[in-house]
């Protein structure tokens, strides 16, 4: 006996869909990489009788797969890459073993996934022992974590938008959460300005980002890569460019390289400003034209004299300037605000 197409189950997580999955393979006799497909037929003679040209011998199938998973909803569980939600799932074993190795999470450390897709770093995360929670926005992906990795008493999964999570309900301690994730590039830059909001509690962060900004991330003065998010995310951490990521690690491939980083939350901020939201208002409008000098990007907020008085060349373009430079003009900008 064998099956028909009408066997093959329907996307989503139904319980019958997976005993009616199991049935099927326990009634098929063909090739165990194709058992839902009907195989071409062809009468042979002049009796007429039905033969199954690629018919071979029954094979017995794994209860499980070499990893522990179940194979049954494995292939229940095909889940497309969503363009909406920036989707590249990671799936080449050499670049998540050197991500593993790179973050070398501890049995007493609290980590915390955004993004995890299909669970390509979140098996190994959970074999250090740690507990790992993770958040997730898009719900078809909730099942299929589930399915995997919710009999394991260290993993709790929230799903919801990593942009909007109040990192503060997980009840980590302060300088305690190990950040991960393999970040949408296309909220990368907020989701990480969110982050540094809640840069108290944690320890550090390891992320997957286009190469591009991971080379703004970790610029310094004087190139075209320095900017607003250099200067802002210098300010809270230490940026380090671990290694580059090429797109056939991922499926399906983008179109731009990737590469990982490590930012580390400073202990104590080397260069504080009296008012991080001044220093925000000034990168910004000064990097708004970044050709002109500062005299002219920031004759809205700070003349010439108050440029000098900061201990600043007003002729200088913003890349030129580093980030304690910026912290000064920053602080001037207060003073005045307070001598008005």
């Amino acid at each position: 006996m064998r099956c028909g197409a009408g066997d093959v189950p329907r996307s989503g997580p139904a319980r019958t869909q997976v005993q009616r999955l199991r049935r099927s393979r326990q009634c098929d006799t063909g090739p165990a990489d194709h058992p839902y497909v009907r195989r071409p037929r062809h009468r042979a003679g002049s009796g007429g009788q039905w033969q199954d040209r690629h018919r071979q011998p029954a094979r017995r199938t794994a209860n499980r797969l070499p990893d522990g998973r179940d194979p049954f909803m494995t292939e229940l569980y095909q889940h497309r890459a969503r363009k909406r939600f920036g989707q590249n799932f990671l799936h080449d074993a050499g670049v998540i073993d050197k991500i593993l190795r790179a973050i070398r999470a501890k049995p007493e450390d609290r980590l915390l996934e955004i993004g995890p897709g299909q669970g390509a770093l979140t098996e190994g995360l959970l074999n250090s022992d740690a507990r790992l929670d993770v958040v997730e926005l898009d719900k078809d992906l909730i099942p299929i974590l589930n399915s995997q990795f919710a009999g394991k008493p260290n993993f709790n999964l929230h799903q919801g938008d990593a942009l909007k999570f109040d990192f503060n309900s997980l009840g980590a301690e302060p300088r305690s959460l190990r950040v991960v994730g393999n970040l949408p590039y296309n909220i990368s830059t907020p989701l990480i300005f969110h982050l540094l909001q809640n840069a108290s509690l944690i320890r550090d962060m390891h992320f997957m980002l286009q190469k591009e900004v991971v080379e703004r991330l970790a610029a310094g003065p004087g190139g075209g890569d320095w900017g607003r998010l250099s200067i802002m995310v210098q300010y809270h951490c230490r940026v380090e460019h671990l290694f580059n990521v090429g797109p056939g690690a991922f499926n399906p491939p983008p179109k731009v390289d990737s590469a990982i980083v490590r930012l580390v939350p400073h202990e104590t901020l080397p260069h504080p400003a009296k008012d991080h939201r001044l220093l925000e208002r000034v990168v910004r409008e000064a990097f708004n034209q970044r050709r002109k000098t500062l005299r002219n990007t920031l004759k809205l907020l700070l003349s010439s004299d108050d440029i000098t008085a900061a201990g600043v060349d007003g002729s200088l373009r913003p890349e030129q300037l580093d980030l304690a430079a910026f912290v000064r003009l920053a602080d001037k900008l207060g003073e005045k605000a307070v001598a008005e």
